[in-house]
């Protein structure tokens, strides 16, 4: 199973009984009043169900999306109905922003038939395929049996070690924004300035994707990965504000033929509200 389908692909799979489809949508909390459950009940792609991030999580860490426990992880996905022999396709209603997150999520629990819908709902319905609206029925519950890869993970203390080593361990890539990387643009949440850890290197997310919200080709993604000194020789970490947007570029990696690098869960949001950290900013 590719790492990134089409709608034709998925317009010929749908109905498929190992195929669970998941819209993913998460909206920042500068953009409500929108909310992806809300906006999944106005319109779906047929028998797909709504994953909700937060659920999706550690519920107990006061940080935002960060990792669940195998257990909690388990739960939830075989309440999505999603097995060990699953094919799972994760879209979102942005186009492809926070669908990666799941992407990597299985992956990060070891399920690989796993992919993103590339462009989306937007594309979907552009495309003017058949849309359902209302709740779903509730899936079949599953049996999911994690299998944790950890190399797909860092946390803190890992960056803390990368920072100090200067970036020699492993190239940083930073998704959000230039304005938010610089320091000039503020963080969506309260209290969380903006900045970047020192020796990062700025990659917006936004610069893989093309006009209408598909990933551009491989050659085109690795030519951003070189610019910003990724090779096939130095590990990679991504981070972004808490972890979702961070995945968009784990995929692009994949998809450009590079190392595949780890997340930083926590992020931005853990590094800039740890006062410890160091933290830069371009003036």
């Amino acid at each position: 199973m590719d790492n990134l389908v089409s709608t034709e692909w998925l317009a010929g799979e749908l109905g498929k009984p190992d195929l669970v489809l998941l819209d993913c949508t998460k909206y920042l909390p500068n953009e409500a009043p929108l909310d992806g459950r809300t906006e999944f009940l106005k319109a779906h792609i047929p028998g797909s169900r709504f994953a909700d991030l937060d659920e999706l999580a550690d519920i107990e860490d006061p940080l935002p999306h960060m990792v669940p426990t195998p257990a909690r992880f388990a739960k939830v996905a075989g309440a999505l109905g999603i097995s060990n022999a699953s094919r799972v396709v994760a879209y979102d209603q942005k186009g492809l922003q926070s669908s990666p997150r799941i992407w990597w999520l299985l992956r990060l629990f070891g399920h690989e038939a796993v992919a993103v819908l590339d462009g989306g709902l937007p594309k979907w319905k552009a495309e003017g395929r058949r849309l359902e609206s209302g709740e779903p029925a509730p899936p079949q519950r599953a049996t999911f049996v994690p299998d944790l890869i950890a190399r797909r993970l860092a946390g803190i203390g890992d960056m803390k070690r990368i920072v100090r080593q200067g970036g020699g361990e492993a190239l940083i890539l930073d998704a959000r924004s230039k304005a938010r990387f610089d320091g000039k643009a503020p963080e969506p949440r309260a209290g969380i300035a903006s900045g970047h850890m020192p020796g990062a290197a700025s990659m917006p997310f936004t610069e893989l994707l093309n006009a209408d919200g598909t990933m551009k080709d491989a050659a085109a993604i690795r030519a951003l990965f070189e610019a910003r000194g990724a090779d096939d020789t130095r590990p990679l970490v991504t981070s972004c504000g808490t972890g979702v947007t961070a995945c968009v570029l784990a995929l692009g990696a994949v998809r450009a033929g590079l190392p595949e690098p780890a997340v930083y869960d926590g992020s931005w949001t853990e590094w800039a509200s740890r006062p410890e950290t160091p933290k830069a900013s371009n003036p």
